[in-house]
């Protein structure tokens, strides 16, 4: 893994350790066998050379999920909420290819979301190669189009929605990592030479932390957390 700061071009070097300003409200680059990828502070990932944009674990739908089978009222928000970081997303970067990497909904019935919300995610996914990755949660098609399969391979680097032992190139979901700073736990990607493991991108989605035996046991020593927000902070990977 290679850091090369907000915005950069060229690699600068090995990374040596944790940043210590105070943070960046723009991307933060780093490369990954070879390609040079972008944390953004809403917790997508940017690849500018392929015009890619991707994003992990949106689980749309999760409060109505709550709602039908525990009776837990949440504010139903999250919808409009997260598709509206999305647009943002897209504009900002220009992206002509989305890839989703599984749990784009909360399970199979929430997939069938409908009206503005649905028009909506129409608009964005009109004129954009889209790919829709099996998660847990939504292991079949959702009938929104697009492309639906169990990963992508793009360059050096294979997309899939959870990370698999001894994987080289590997972007990845499901865990939904956090990690914590001055007593406050944060969504973040989880970097190091060979793959990225990227937060959850939906409202209401909780985490698990870095220093869980599940992480930490995928994550190479000297692995990065990049901690989201409005300044993205990478720090070394709290085990």
């Amino acid at each position: 893994m290679t850091r090369t700061g907000a915005d950069s071009g060229a690699d600068t070097g090995a990374d040596t350790g944790a940043d210590t300003g105070a943070g960046t409200a723009a991307g933060h680059d780093f490369t990954l066998c070879g390609a040079t990828l972008t944390a953004l502070p809403s917790g997508a990932l940017f690849w500018r050379d392929r015009g890619l944009l991707v994003v992990s674990d949106l689980h749309l739908g999760r409060s109505a999920r709550y709602a039908r089978h525990a009776g837990a009222l949440l504010p139903p928000y999250e919808v409009a909420e997260t598709l509206a970081r999305l647009e943002a997303d897209i504009t900002a970067t220009g992206a002509h290819r989305v890839i989703s990497l599984g749990d784009a909904f909360d399970d199979m019935a929430a997939a069938g979301i409908a009206g503005d919300q649905r028009a909506r995610l129409m608009r964005l996914m009109q004129g954009r190669r889209w790919i829709w990755i099996s998660g847990n949660h939504d292991p079949g098609p959702t009938g929104l189009g697009g492309r639906h399969q169990t990963e992508a391979r793009l360059g050096p680097l294979v997309f899939r929605h959870i990370a698999e032992a001894g994987a080289r190139g590997e972007v990845s979901g499901h865990y939904h990592p956090k990690a914590r700073l001055a007593g406050r736990s944060r969504p973040c990607f989880l970097v190091d030479d060979t793959r990225a493991i990227l937060p959850a991108y939906g409202s209401y989605t909780g985490g698990l932390a870095s220093d869980s035996p599940a992480l930490a046991g995928l994550m190479a020593p000297g692995a990065l957390a990049i901690l989201t927000g409005a300044l993205l902070r990478p720090i070394p990977m709290p085990r």
